[in-house]
């Protein structure tokens, strides 16, 4: 899995899926990158500047 781009986003805040069990997949899933966001389950929703710079980030990153 290491030459496959792999990015997660942890959502801290979640009371959904408890961000301990978001980390254990991520780091199973063997991820290059784990970003965290202090916002709730809908990170993408609530917090949409930050998820899509995590994701613009990680892009720009693979060259």
């Amino acid at each position: 899995m290491e030459d496959q781009a792999g990015l997660g986003i942890v959502s801290s805040a979640d009371r959904t899926i408890n961000p301990d069990v978001e980390r254990f997949g991520y780091k199973r899933a063997g991820l290059r990158k784990v970003i965290e966001i202090d916002a709730p389950h809908l990170v993408m929703q609530t917090h949409p500047s930050e998820a899509a710079t995590s994701i613009t980030d990680a892009i720009a990153e693979l060259g």
